[in-house]
């Protein structure tokens, strides 16, 4: 009699690395929004638009940070979120999720200088997406990019004008993002950066 073997189980983390802390990401975002309008030579016509579900919270972060560095800005009016589901690539690979509601500011982003805000910057073929969804909506002067993370491993010629922190990383390992207004652990929120490797 033969005994056929049992397919693989799910990976298990065995090592959860903490890389960033709350002080760290505040820290990094101030930086960012200080770059943010030093590239723009100030707040005009600047529009931050967050990629769902963690680059909204990071653009309501940085909008917060650049009106209180130009009191002149409403944090509020600057902020919009842009999803991307519709534009993937990968749909077929991804498990479904329903999309999240695309909202511009109500000045739109005609003429404007946006800035994509996500977590992570990986293979780069969700700001592609992004790309491809903004061009539906209008036409932007400018399209930047600024992300908390870039792990590297770039499948598309695409680069970060803002970076919280460059984190060299093995393909096999995770980045995880976790904010207090998408993640919680034991019930409490957090704010944190973690690596986790699998055996």
């Amino acid at each position: 009699m033969t005994s056929v073997p049992s397919a693989p189980g799910p990976a298990k983390v065995v090592l959860t690395r903490v890389v960033l802390n709350q002080a760290d990401i505040d820290r990094a975002l101030t930086r960012i929004a200080h770059e943010i309008l030093e590239a723009n030579k100030g707040a005009q016509d600047l529009v931050l638009l967050g990629i769902p579900l963690r680059g909204y919270p990071l653009a309501v972060r940085l909008a917060a940070k650049i009106a209180a560095a130009d009191p002149s800005v409403d944090a509020a009016a600057i902020v919009g979120q842009l999803d991307v589901t519709m534009f993937r690539d990968d749909l077929s690979h991804q498990p479904t999720r329903p999309p999240y509601p695309t909202q511009l500011p109500r000045t739109g982003i005609d003429n404007k200088v946006v800035v994509l805000i996500d977590d992570v910057l990986y293979s780069g073929r969700t700001i592609r997406a992004a790309l491809d969804a903004i061009i539906d909506l209008g036409r932007p002067r400018i399209v930047r990019l600024a992300v908390l993370i870039d792990r590297g491993h770039r499948e598309l010629p695409i680069r970060a004008d803002h970076v919280g922190k460059n984190l060299p990383t093995a393909s096999s390992e995770k980045v995880r993002v976790r904010l207090a207004e998408t993640d919680s652990v034991d019930g409490s929120p957090v704010n944190e950066v973690v690596i986790e490797a699998f055996a």
